[in-house]
């Protein structure tokens, strides 16, 4: 077990955010500043951390504001990749797949099945079976001879109908079910950022990078930054910045080397959200569109179907789902679905921009300076700061060794990664929890529902969340407007999990802005009252977070109605935001 020092200092609030900012900030210096908090940011910071490095992490917004909490929240190994025979990329991403489920991150990663429907009888039955087959042996030997989660599965079209009653009659003539895993994406940037912070990552979120810092070689030696929060100006002594911001890689990267380093355009993906009892059926579904690839994922109380892959080229602080984007997704889901969907049952929807590394570096990068794989490229952008980008969600970890190795140059051989046995917040003594279920619930009056949902956030963590409980026993009491939430989850978010605006409960930490059709505003004023009681603030600040949450709620809600990108991102473009960049 760990110990309570590693506990404490795993927590995230506004002290501890403080303090990082003062310590990241002092004469000493880091070895290795990350710039970006989302999957691949916070994977390099527990990967540098977990090495005995002084290490560093910011990101101008909350942890995982970007793209890492608007994806298909799915670890998977990516079966359509295997048809492209792109096998190594499979077999990396397969066995990421088994360490999440089975060590890293088990409370937060769980298998899940899905039906891929077959057109024709006996042709299409046998390739897939065999494409799915060698999926299932990858996954298998990944795990070094152990199976994370069940193996295929063949259902004729009767037996496919029990286990998704809605699909059409016409669509398919049997199917083939097979597994992978999915994941509360933000979540997993959390766990993953607080695990950093319990190895000693100082860690501060609203942060913005403002200039790269050179010496007189043009050597990179720190950055100029500033804290959003409070206003101010601050510099970081840093031996190597890693850039791990994603679509806004290049906007980084300008700020050391002009016209050098990652070119990356983005690619913007959408999903919708319907209830759960909607669509009758006990598992997933997967199929290719004409466009990109539809999934139908069960969730503890919806749906979540997507996605589109679109070219994008506005703000890429903005995206949203626009009409035609809603429109696709329904159409693609309505081909498959016998009680078609409409836009009345739609209770959320989200965007989000994937970064598409381009296949060449810039005009003025070095190629001798660079490591490519199939997936993600790391590169030196200057002396002293490199770049990693694209990659996905699943494969973040290994993302994160190559760019620790790269910054650490001839001297990572003597300072491995180990992070392939490192346990996030929350999986060490799951299982224990786990065991403990049926006794928890009896004691608090909890349903078998409410111990599933509270275990999958936190894990072992519940025991947090539980002294709480003990210390205030209001906080027990569900939320008014969301019951699924209960009073004590907010707080958590604020001492635990470094929230600190209305919006990082309602966005990443509850996500009543995906599951509910006001986005959560009902439940604001209740939530700002937890928050204000921690947080100290005034009636102004109570005001200023509630006005600034109803103006991105109505921007969307606008946008929704809206044909282009340009039109619906230039209304969120327009909102006022919570704290504003330099």
């Amino acid at each position: 077990m760990r110990s309570t020092h590693f506990t404490q200092a795993s927590y995230l609030n506004k002290e501890s955010r403080d303090r990082a900012f003062q310590a990241m900030t002092d004469d000493e210096g880091v070895d290795i500043l990350i710039i970006g908090g989302g999957v691949t940011g916070a994977g390099i910071a527990l990967d540098a951390a977990t090495r005995g490095l002084r290490t560093a992490i910011i990101d101008q917004g909350d942890w995982a504001n970007g793209t890492s909490s608007w994806s298909s929240k799915l670890v998977h190994g990516g079966l359509r990749y295997l048809y492209n025979l792109d096998f190594k990329l499979v077999a990396e991403a397969l066995k990421e797949r088994g360490l999440l489920l089975e060590k890293t991150a088990p409370h937060l990663v769980k298998a899940q099945p899905f039906l891929w429907p077959l057109k024709m009888p006996v042709i299409e039955r046998a390739y897939s079976a065999v494409g799915i087959g060698m999926y299932d042996t990858m996954a298998f030997a990944g795990a070094r001879g152990r199976r994370t989660v069940p193996a295929q599965k063949h259902f004729t079209k009767k037996g496919a109908k029990k286990i998704f009653p809605d699909i059409k009659n016409d669509v398919f003539t049997g199917a083939i079910q097979f597994y992978d895993a999915r994941v509360d994406d933000a979540r997993l940037v959390i766990d993953l950022i607080r695990t950093a912070a319990g190895y000693g990552a100082l860690a501060a979120s609203r942060v913005e990078l403002t200039n790269v810092v050179k010496n007189n070689l043009g050597t990179v030696v720190g950055a100029e930054v500033r804290n959003l929060e409070t206003g101010e100006n601050a510099s970081i002594k840093a031996k190597h910045i890693i850039n791990a911001t994603g679509v806004w890689t290049e906007e980084t990267e300008s700020l050391a080397q002009e016209d050098a380093g990652l070119e990356v355009l983005a690619s913007k993906g959408i999903h919708i959200l319907v209830p759960r009892d909607r669509i009758k059926a006990t598992s997933g579904i997967f199929t290719m569109t004409e466009k990109s690839v539809l999934f139908v994922i069960p969730w503890q109380r919806y749906w979540i179907i997507g996605t589109t892959d679109t070219p994008y080229t506005e703000d890429i602080n903005n995206p949203v789902a626009t009409a035609d984007d809603i429109q696709y997704v329904l159409d693609e889901a309505n081909r498959l679905l016998a009680n078609e969907l409409t836009k009345d049952d739609i209770i959320g929807t989200y965007a989000g921009l994937r970064p598409l590394l381009q296949p060449k570096l810039k005009e003025g990068s070095e190629s001798s300076s660079t490591k490519v794989s199939r997936e993600h490229t790391v590169t030196q952008i200057a002396p002293g700061m490199s770049a990693i980008a694209g990659g996905k969600l699943t494969t973040y970890r290994v993302m994160a060794e190559d760019a620790v190795d790269f910054a650490l140059g001839e001297t990572a051989k003597a300072r491995p990664s180990v992070t392939e046995s490192i346990e996030l917040v929350g999986a060490t003594g799951y299982s224990a929890a786990e065991a403990q279920r049926a006794k928890i619930a009896q004691i608090h009056g909890w349903n078998d529902e409410r111990m599933t949902h509270l275990l999958e956030r936190y894990g072992s963590d519940i025991h947090e969340l539980l002294a709480l409980i003990e210390e205030d026993g209001s906080l027990a009491t569900p939320l008014a407007h969301a019951p699924q939430f209960l009073r004590a989850d907010v707080l958590f978010g604020v001492r635990f999990e470094g929230a600190l605006h209305l919006e990082d409960i309602l966005i990443r930490r509850a996500r009543l802005d995906l599951e509910q059709r006001d986005r959560g505003l009902s439940s604001a004023e209740e939530i700002i009252e937890i928050m204000s009681e921690e947080l100290g603030w005034d009636a102004a600040t109570e005001q200023h977070e509630l006005d600034t949450y109803k103006a991105r709620v109505e921007a969307i809600a606008a946008a929704e109605n809206e044909t282009t990108d340009s039109a619906a991102t230039g209304l969120l473009s327009n909102a006022q935001t919570v704290v504003s960049r330099a």
